[in-house]
Parts: C-alpha cells; sequence; structure tokens
C-alpha cells in the first residue's frame, strides 16, 4: 500500500505567534491565579529553585551558606538570591521566553524534581503589581561571570546588556519592582512581609526581611526562624504531642481533639492532621494546608484526603506532589491517588488505636463526628467490625448504641424515615417492640449490617402491618357496639385513602395512631394526579406508572376514655366531626408535613366541636 504524498506547504513567509503581554497578564491575573500577592510567593519560588540548583553545583557548602532576603520600603520590592544565577544566554532564552522554564533545561533535568516551579511563567506574575522588572544575575557556573541587567516591560519590550561582575559581586539574582499607585495593598512593608511569612515559614533556606526603618525585627529579620515542627526533636513524645497540637492550633485557630501525626517517606510528605473538636455538617469538606518543598501552595487542598475524612484538618510538606500551573492546587494524577489512599489509612489506623487503647477519647470523638465514622463505616468493613456497636442511634429506648440496643432487643425494626419512627416509636415501646430510626444518614444501612457483628440479633424493616400485628384486637361485642362509629369515620375519611380500625394498645393516654408511610402517600398522589389528567399524555404517563398502594389506617385506642366516649355518638354529624378531629390529631402527632386538605380539616373540625360544645351549655 502506498501512502500519498503529503502536499506541498503554500508558498509563503513563516511568522511566529505575536503574544499580547498586557492581555496575558490580565488572563493570568483573573484566571490562572487568585490574587495579585501571588507575585511574592512566584518570586520566593525562582529563588529557592536557583538555590536547589546552587546547592547541586556546590554539596559541600555549609547548610547557610546560601539564602534569601527581601527588602521592600514602600518604594520597592527586591528579592536577593544566593542562588545559581543566569548568564546572558540564559537570560535571552528563559527571561524572554513565555513558558520555557530554566527547570526544563538539559543541563539539569536530572535535577527536575527537586523544583517547585516548571512551567515558565511565574515571573509574569510580576507585572500583576508592577509595570517593570529589573533582574541582576551572576551565573555560578562560570568563574568571573559578568553581571547580566535584563529589564522586562509591561508592554511586552525588554532589553539586557552586561556589567561588570562589581556591579553584583557574587553569584545569584536580585529581582527588583517598581510597584503601582494601585498596587500598594500588595507591596507595602507590613505586607510584603506578612507575605513572605505566610508563604515561606516551612522553607527549608533562610528568608530574612528588612524593610529599610528598622522595623519588623530590624535589617535581616528572620521571616522563617524555626523549621518545621514534625522535623525537631524532643525530649519525650507528650513534648512532641503538645507541640504539633500548639502548632495546629496556631494553623487552624482551634484546639485539636487529637493530633495524628502523618510520614509517608515514598513521596517525602510529613505533617499532622489535627481532629476537628466539634461535629461539622456532612459532607462539608474543609480545605487543607498544603506546603511542597516548604512552599505553601493551598490552604485550601481538599483533594489531599477522601471526602469521608471531614473530621480533620490537615497540614503537610510533600516533596513528590505536583503543583498546577497557577501552584495553587494539585495537580490530580497517581501520586496524589496514592497519598491520598495512604492518609486515608493513617486516620483509620488512629480510629482503631483509639478504640483499642483510649476508649475515653473515643467516645469523645464520636461524639462529635459520630456522622463521619458512620460514613466510613459504611465501605469500610473493618471499620465497621470495629465501631459499629459504639455508634450512636436514636431507638424507643433513647438514644443507645447498637451494642447496649441488642442487648435487650434480639430483634431489632429499623424504619425508613425519620417520619415513620415518629410515628410509632411511642406505640412500640409500649408494645416491647426494638425499633431504631433508620431515616438518618447512613443508619438504616449500618443497622443492617449489625448480624455481621452480632449473628444472633436479627434486623428486619417495620412496615405499618408488623407494627398493626403487635397491636392487641378487641372484643367482638365491642367492635360490633362500634360498628356504626367506625363506618361514619371510613366514610369521613375516604377522601385521604384512608381506613379506620378499633385496637387496644399502650399508652393509654394516645388516643389514635395514624399508620401510614411516604411511599403509599406518594403512590395516592400520583394516582390522583393521573385521574386528574385522564386522557392525557401526562395522564397515561402517571397511568402507567400507577401501583396499588396500601391505604393509611388510623387506628383507634380502645383503651383511651375519648375514643370509648367517641363510639357511643350517635349523631352522625357529630360522630364524623370527632373522627375528623382524631385523625387531625394523629395527623400532627406523626410530624410530617400536613397536607392543605387536612390543615383544612383540623381547623374546621376544631370549630365545629367548639361550636357544638357551646350549644350544647346553651
Amino acid at each position: 500500500m502506498t501512502l500519498p504524498d503529503t502536499p506541498p506547504r503554500p508558498a509563503g513567509t513563516d511568522r511566529t505567534f505575536q503574544v499580547d503581554l498586557r492581555g496575558l497578564v490580565d488572563l493570568l491575573s483573573h484566571h490562572l491565579y487568585s490574587s495579585p500577592r501571588v507575585y511574592l510567593r512566584e518570586l520566593l519560588q525562582n529563588a529557592v529553585d536557583a538555590l536547589t540548583a546552587r546547592r547541586g553545583l556546590e554539596p559541600a557548602a555549609p547548610a547557610d551558606a546560601f539564602g534569601i532576603r527581601l527588602y521592600a520600603d514602600g518604594r520597592v520590592v527586591r528579592v536577593e538570591d544566593d542562588g545559581v544565577g543566569l548568564t546572558e544566554s540564559d537570560v535571552h532564552t528563559f527571561l524572554a521566553t513565555i513558558g520555557r522554564s530554566s527547570k526544563r533545561a538539559d543541563q539539569i533535568a536530572e535535577q527536575r524534581a527537586d523544583f517547585i516551579g516548571q512551567f515558565g511563567i511565574g515571573l509574569l506574575s510580576c507585572f500583576l503589581v508592577a509595570d517593570e522588572i529589573h533582574v541582576l544575575s551572576r551565573s555560578a557556573r562560570t568563574p568571573d561571570a559578568p553581571t547580566v541587567e535584563w529589564r522586562g516591560r509591561g508592554d511586552g519590550s525588554y532589553s539586557v546588556r552586561t556589567l561588570p561582575s562589581s556591579a553584583r559581586p557574587r553569584p545569584g539574582t536580585t529581582v527588583t519592582l517598581t510597584p503601582r499607585a494601585d498596587a500598594g495593598e500588595w507591596t507595602r512593608p507590613a505586607q510584603v512581609h506578612e507575605l513572605a511569612r505566610h508563604f515561606g515559614s516551612l522553607l527549608r533556606h533562610p528568608v530574612t526581611f528588612d524593610d529599610g526603618a528598622g522595623g519588623t525585627g530590624g535589617p535581616g529579620a528572620p521571616v522563617n526562624p524555626e523549621p518545621a515542627p514534625w522535623t525537631r526533636t524532643y525530649p519525650t513524645p507528650g513534648a512532641r504531642s503538645r507541640a504539633l497540637a500548639a502548632y495546629g492550633g496556631e494553623i487552624f485557630g482551634f484546639t485539636p481533639l487529637d493530633t495524628i501525626e502523618l510520614d509517608l517517606p515514598a513521596v517525602g510528605l510529613k505533617g499532622i492532621a489535627c481532629v476537628l473538636p466539634e461535629a461539622v455538617p456532612a459532607g462539608r469538606r474543609h480545605g487543607h494546608r498544603v506546603h511542597v518543598k516548604g512552599m505553601l501552595l493551598s490552604e485550601q487542598a481538599e483533594e489531599i484526603l477522601p471526602e469521608w475524612a471531614f473530621f480533620v484538618r490537615c497540614v503537610v510538606d510533600a516533596e513528590s506532589l505536583r503543583p498546577t500551573a497557577s501552584r495553587e492546587s494539585l495537580y490530580e494524577d497517581d501520586t496524589l491517588a496514592a497519598v491520598r489512599d495512604a492518609l486515608a489509612e493513617r486516620l483509620r489506623a488512629w480510629i482503631a488505636r483509639a478504640a483499642a487503647s483510649d476508649p475515653d477519647l473515643l467516645a469523645r470523638f464520636l461524639q462529635a463526628h459520630h456522622l463521619a465514622v458512620k460514613s466510613l463505616a459504611v465501605h469500610d468493613d473493618e471499620i465497621l467490625r470495629m465501631l459499629l456497636p459504639w455508634l450512636p442511634f436514636e431507638t424507643t429506648d433513647g438514644h443507645s448504641t447498637l451494642d447496649e440496643f441488642a442487648r435487650t432487643h434480639r430483634t431489632v425494626l429499623v424504619t425508613s424515615s425519620v417520619e415513620e419512627f415518629r410515628q410509632v416509636a411511642a406505640i412500640a415501646s409500649a408494645a416491647g417492640l426494638g425499633v431504631v430510626n433508620g431515616g438518618y444518614t447512613y443508619d438504616r444501612e449500618l443497622v443492617h449490617r449489625l448480624p455481621e457483628i452480632r449473628p444472633e440479633v436479627t434486623v428486619a424493616d417495620l412496615d405499618p402491618a408488623t407494627l398493626t400485628a403487635h397491636l392487641d384486637p378487641v372484643d367482638r361485642e365491642t367492635e360490633l357496639a362500634a360498628a356504626a362509629y367506625l363506618a361514619v369515620a371510613r366514610d369521613a375519611l375516604a377522601v385521604f385513602d384512608c381506613d379506620v380500625a378499633l385496637r387496644t394498645f399502650h399508652p393509654a393516654s394516645a388516643p389514635a395512631l395514624l399508620v401510614d408511610s411516604r411511599e403509599a402517600r406518594h403512590e395516592r398522589t400520583r394516582s390522583q394526579l393521573a385521574r386528574e389528567q385522564d386522557g392525557g399524555l401526562w395522564g397515561d404517563i402517571l397511568g402507567a406508572l400507577r401501583q396499588e398502594a396500601p391505604r393509611a389506617q388510623l387506628i383507634l385506642n380502645q383503651l383511651n376514655p375519648l375514643v370509648r366516649t367517641a363510639v357511643t355518638i350517635d349523631e352522625p354529624e357529630l360522630a364524623r366531626t370527632s373522627a375528623e378531629a382524631l385523625y387531625g390529631q394523629a395527623a400532627m402527632l406523626s410530624r410530617r408535613p400536613l397536607r392543605p386538605a387536612e390543615s383544612s380539616l383540623i381547623n374546621r373540625s376544631f370549630l365545629d366541636l367548639l361550636a357544638h360544645a357551646l350549644r350544647k351549655d346553651s
């Protein structure tokens, strides 16, 4: 098979794309970077990478031989480093070409993983606060290298010239910005110092700051005077725990319930997870503070932990995680996925350790974060076996753990909604039934898994038939005597698809019980809509979906004095009104939302009974 020849290129002159630098800077400021304040982070990042490269050239140099110096006096902002520096060729290649990074150069390709920035756009962030960037650099790779000056302007132009080596006596780079008038918020001396501490507090190279007036600690005041707390040595484990907790409290503004130390040597990650002392809404994910090689990347990095771990906030420093181009979040790759899984395993191990050796800590943790643990137990069999017996649930015996509840109820019934539990709780408790409220998130699914841990326990869903089967029937004579009243009541409540029955149950103070399910109500509503739309397309669709739904049931309690009086009423209208009133009272006790027709019935029956009482008195 012969491939066709490549068509010839049309005649003409090849041209390069033109870049509107002002438009590109506007794009960066509004879409890539979250705030102009990142300019200082980018300058610090470039300085740190230059120091890393210099260290590769001179590995035997003392630890404090190279550093970073910041200066801001309100007129200029200057960042000076003792890094590897740039030659004139480097300046043309890297500073004047957008998207080309010195960290990709062949001469340091083998060190690429040691650098924070690899995209070649960081220096552009300086145009967010200044119209001109002035760079003085002297290379450490060549003895007696000259100093190279580069000036880049916001209109896209730049100039380069070579100066004597005396213009910068030592190798390294100095970047100077003259802030615009509208950038004062980010370039004032106090703000520059604060930004330096914010982004660089965990940098491994010494960073100092000078405001030219002896403020903020005087000339050469350290920005990062102490290393990360997890890298220090402490006299005792207790002292270490207290120091880590104090650091977490300083960073996040709360006293942790406990502090979990994180260490993943494979990716060079160290840090702490602080357990929140109070519950948080389900699904609400806190941002975590992530540093990459000491530089603060993000304070809102949700992706570092799985969704269920919303009971902790982390601060970590990692070597092998990849930042995105904006360096404000993490690149989603296999490494990040592996780190997320490994950190999740550390949290599981902490829960297991608390369950095995610190019941007081476990109790305080579950009191605040039982919902988070339930979400974890649904998907994690180990946590399920370990903690399910200790998790609190709402039951007919009050709030109780499943372990306590199963001791007195070998058959555990669970409702499908909070509404159903509230309907039956008092009656079921009096009847000796053990019912758990399964309406809350995860609860029903977890209760059904109880036999996996307690094989002697049986779990079943509670439905209306199960409950009514535990209510005692009345004798035949009593039911015959109440037949006329029950017929009137059924007729009055037919509009609600509700049947009426007479039973005896405790507590005797409850005159009636309305047994109904949400699914049955929805089916009746659908059927009603289908009837109203009879003949139309929507009516045909609803009719096709229609199922035979069980009717609601109003169960009157023969043990209640009011009911015993009501069933003897021989006035049809009064009997009808009393049945409507009993239905309305039972509907309100169920705590479900009332339909408009039910609200109207309650008001009407109350007024009718009041009118009857007044006529009787008169």
